[in-house]
């Protein structure tokens, strides 16, 4: 586990955006990236009958439609331990493989940092 408030405060107001993302929408899954410009992009699970999305996915799809060019980081909150591989390669897509992504509990505590690639 990783103490988040070691984290950059970049980093760590991501983690606390995905967080309340996840709580204010009541979704499994909240997450934020932020792009090369420092602008935030957040977002929490989609769940239609015509379409779901990971919460990491619907944020950097936010991200390309708003024309980010690059992301420097990704944070996603909820249950999980482990990230599906289409999230870190939406990631990757975006970021590039070096790209970190921190995966958080419901609490917010950072348990793993992960990159894209």
């Amino acid at each position: 586990m990783t103490d988040s408030t070691a984290l950059d405060p970049e980093d760590r107001k991501i983690v606390t955006l995905a967080r309340a993302a996840r709580a204010r929408n009541g979704v499994p899954e909240g997450a934020a990236v932020r792009d090369d410009n420092g602008r935030t992009y957040v977002a929490g699970t989609v769940a239609l009958p015509s379409l779901g999305l990971s919460a990491l996915r619907t944020a950097v799809a936010m991200a390309v439609a708003s024309g980010a060019g690059a992301l420097e980081a990704a944070a996603v909150v909820g249950e999980a331990l482990s990230l599906p591989d289409e999230d870190l390669a939406a990631v990757r897509d975006l970021g590039g493989a070096a790209t970190p992504v921190f995966v958080a509990g419901v609490d917010g505590a950072v348990r793993s940092t992960v990159t894209a690639g």
